[in-house]
């Protein structure tokens, strides 16, 4: 495994233990911007140091906004547990089935009442969003919704008949709402959402457009993988974290170590305990070899 000296080391953190001091049990790694190149592959580096690190007994993670139903990309680089966290923390799957046979272990809906009131409310402070709707197993959008997805929509309705106790798919787990807007900053879209939908949903964001991500009230990827790693008997301390987008800030922050990309967001390099290079120079694997190097 190849050296690289542009990772910084992990800066320590108010109140935290130094980072060298912990010996990790558990990697924790976003994908779109972090563990993918943007061609959205997975470097032989990339693939070598993950297999290493599960070989030395160091859980690796898969967290993402991702559906499970676009873990394919990743699918086959699963080891041990072969759990992946979806959905900004909405659903644990299990990828040992394969593309198409993803089998959900945990699931942590957004009621459709908290879903119902987050549109009203986005509708009525950010005129012109539009909307889509993630559930286990369906997705739907709203006819003016652009087509930002690799799939075709299973149905094309407002969100509020979407929503509805009698909509489409009813019986199954609403994951996440999209919130797109044509025409506002990212950035301000987001703060504006946070504050207009309150304790309704939690709001979070991981496109460079004005489009968010809608989940239940207490549910991201630092809750989620809290749950997996108490499961397991694992502190945060014991976790090493990497993201780059607003969505991974909360599980930057909650772990004993955390780095930012060097194609990171602002507000996840202030997050991050540390920094490393860009998804496209395998910032992960970078850090990775050097975690094992010093285990060694």
């Amino acid at each position: 495994m190849r050296e690289n000296g542009r990772v910084t080391s992990a800066t320590r953190q108010s109140g935290t233990p130094s980072a060298a001091a912990v010996r990790p049990r558990l990697i924790a790694t976003d994908l779109d911007g972090t563990l993918l190149r943007d061609d959205k592959s997975v470097s032989p580096r990339t693939v070598a140091a993950l297999a290493a690190a599960e070989e030395a007994g160091i859980e690796v993670f898969f967290v993402t906004g991702r559906p499970a139903r676009w873990m394919d990309v990743v699918s086959d680089h699963v080891h041990g547990h072969g759990l992946a966290i979806c959905g900004n923390g909405a659903a644990v799957v299990d990828l040992h089935g394969g593309p198409g046979a993803h089998r959900f272990v945990k699931v942590r809906e957004l009621a459709r009442g908290n879903a119902l009131d987050a549109v009203r409310l986005l509708r009525e402070a950010a005129p012109g969003t539009v909307f889509a709707i993630e559930q286990t197993y369906g997705f739907h959008q709203e006819p003016n919704y652009p087509k930002l997805h690799m799939e075709i929509p299973d149905n094309l309705l407002p969100a509020e008949r979407l929503l509805a106790p009698d909509g489409p798919d009813a019986d199954q787990p609403v994951l996440k709402i999209l919130a797109y807007h044509p025409e506002l900053d990212p950035d301000a879209f987001l703060t504006l959402a946070r504050i207009a939908i309150g304790r309704h949903a939690n709001v979070t964001r991981s496109s460079p457009s004005a489009l968010l991500e809608l989940s239940g009230p207490d549910v991201s990827k630092a809750s989620t993988l809290a749950l997996c790693c108490a499961e397991r008997g694992i502190s945060h301390e014991e976790v090493v974290a990497f993201g780059d987008m607003p969505n991974d800030v909360e599980m930057l922050t909650w772990a004993g170590q955390s780095y930012a990309m060097g194609n990171a967001h602002p507000d996840v390099i202030a997050a991050a305990s540390g920094r490393t290079v860009a998804n496209n120079e395998d910032g992960v694997a970078v850090v990775i070899e050097q975690l094992l190097a010093r285990r060694g």
